[in-house]
């Protein structure tokens, strides 16, 4: 129980008490302080579920398993590296005008916040308080998101917050909907919200309500996971935000609602008994992973083209956790990580990309290899991992992935590979001008810390060559627990 407290209590503490100083020299020190401690008490976390199993705590109202510690540490350990990123960043930004103190306060208040409810949602055995999490989240990003008070920003962020909004309310309907279905057999007490009692009876739970609870369930999530035609929101938000809001928001925000879908597809199929919300999932994740592919070349904002690219890959993820299957979910699990480590690493990339440039536009944007080689090279590692080329980890969870389709629907195989080929296409294309040729447009010297980008790209890289054993039999079991 301390643990579970110790993760929660951690960002909490450090939003309030950055909500007071969060405008001072010293708050981006406290910000990191702040994530750090959470990572430690998330790993001692992990720890403990590794060697005692499953904890459900506090009258059942918090449930922590094999699979949501993996995606609190992923949380935890994105959530540091970011705050470390974000101080040279957020400094730069301010020497050049764009943040004033005041709004400072606000980002690394929201920043905490933020995290809190992340954790909050994958921590909590009340299918309630995740919903009620997933909406704080969502209001902490809007202020996150429309930090500059630029119009165009004002824009992503009134547009993220109505479609989220929007989104959210179907969620919401759907939760109300699973608590129908579970009162008959539960009571009317809390416990027909509680994710352990509903797994425990989803054999005796109504078919007909608990599909319509999927699908109202699925566009609801869904519309925060970025799926398409839920998606336009996303784009917006990654190019107008603050960068380490990017990170954050393919690393994680994305992650936790797509980790609401997939407990609530356990549910549906338990009782149920067909394939529907495994064809649902595979739908809107195919869909997902094509329309994003074939946009990607025709986008000119830099942050927005890697948007995209979290579209493919969330629909990526969704197919395979839709397909089900032991190797399938283990793929979906371990591309999940690597996409969020990856993903994170580009953005810390092209957020100095675009300080040093001073511009987000692609045409202005050349050669970084020969003006600034640290960056441009570490951006080309990035686009590399992301595309799923080898030795990247990538290359290996989107194997498993489409040759697991083949065996079981070999068009859809087909769909899924044409559209990978297209994306990877269209990063390549772009990467060459971004990177390679002769520097052009403005160009000042780069202030970076490269620490986050090494070290996710790393941990990248050495998945792709080796996993240890230890990891591999942890996958494989939440794997099992997901089918």
């Amino acid at each position: 129980m301390i643990e579970i407290l110790a993760v929660l209590g951690m960002p909490l503490a450090g939003a309030l008490l950055l909500a007071v100083i969060g405008e001072r020299d010293e708050a981006p020190i406290v910000n990191v302080i702040a994530c750090g401690l959470t990572l430690l008490a998330a790993s001692a976390l992990t720890v403990r579920v590794i060697s005692s199993g499953p904890l459900l705590v506090a009258d059942k109202l918090f449930f922590v398993d094999p699979f949501n510690v993996f995606l609190v540490a992923l949380t935890a350990l994105v959530g540091f590296t970011t705050a470390i990123f974000s101080q040279p960043y957020m400094r730069i930004e301010r020497e050049h005008g764009r943040l004033t103190p005041r709004r400072l306060r606000l980002y690394h208040s929201m920043y905490q916040l933020f995290n809190f409810t992340m954790l909050l949602a994958l921590l909590t055995n009340n299918m309630g308080i995740l919903w009620v999490a997933l909406e704080g989240a969502t209001l902490a990003t809007v202020l996150l998101v429309s930090l500059y008070r630029t119009p165009e920003s004002l824009e992503a962020a009134w547009k993220y917050f109505i479609l989220c909004g929007v989104g959210i309310a179907q969620a919401l309907f759907g939760t109300i909907l699973l608590y129908f279905a579970a009162e008959k057999i539960l009571g009317a007490e809390g416990g027909a919200l509680l994710w352990t009692e509903l797994n425990a009876v989803k054999g005796e739970l109504e078919p007909t309500v608990l599909s319509l609870a999927f699908v109202f369930l699925l566009v609801g999530y869904g519309t925060k996971v970025g799926l398409v035609p839920l998606h336009n929101w996303l784009p917006d938000a990654h190019a107008e935000g603050p960068t380490p809001v990017s990170a954050v928001l393919s690393g994680l925000l994305l992650n936790v609602a797509l980790y609401a879908v997939v407990r609530c597809k356990v549910l549906v199929e338990g009782s149920v008994h067909t394939s529907f919300a495994k064809q649902l999932m595979m739908g809107f994740g195919l869909l997902s992973v094509v329309v994003a592919a074939f946009l990607l070349s025709r986008q000119k904002d830099i942050k927005r083209m890697f948007a995209y690219s979290s579209i493919e890959h969330m629909g990526i993820i969704t197919f395979a956790f839709g397909m089900g299957g032991t190797l399938a979910n283990f793929a979906g699990l371990l591309h999940m990580a690597l996409h969020s480590l990856t993903k994170s690493a580009i953005f810390f990339c092209v957020g100095h990309i675009a300080q040093v440039k001073r511009t987000q536009r692609m045409a202005e944007i050349r050669g970084l290899t020969v003006s600034h080689p640290a960056l441009g090279w570490s951006l080309g590692l990035g686009v590399v991992a992301i595309a799923g080329l080898p030795p990247m980890g990538l290359f290996m969870t989107e194997f498993l992935i489409v040759t697991t389709t083949f065996s079981r629907a070999p068009v859809l195989a087909i769909i899924l590979g044409l559209a990978l080929l297209v994306a990877l296409g269209a990063l390549l294309l772009r990467l060459n001008g971004l990177a390679f040729g002769d520097p052009d447009g403005r160009s000042e010297p780069s202030k970076a810390s490269f620490l986050p980008v090494g070290l996710h790209l790393g941990l990248v890289l050495a998945a792709g060559v080796w996993l240890p054993p230890a990891l591999v039999s942890w996958f494989q079991y939440v794997a099992s627990l997901l089918n």
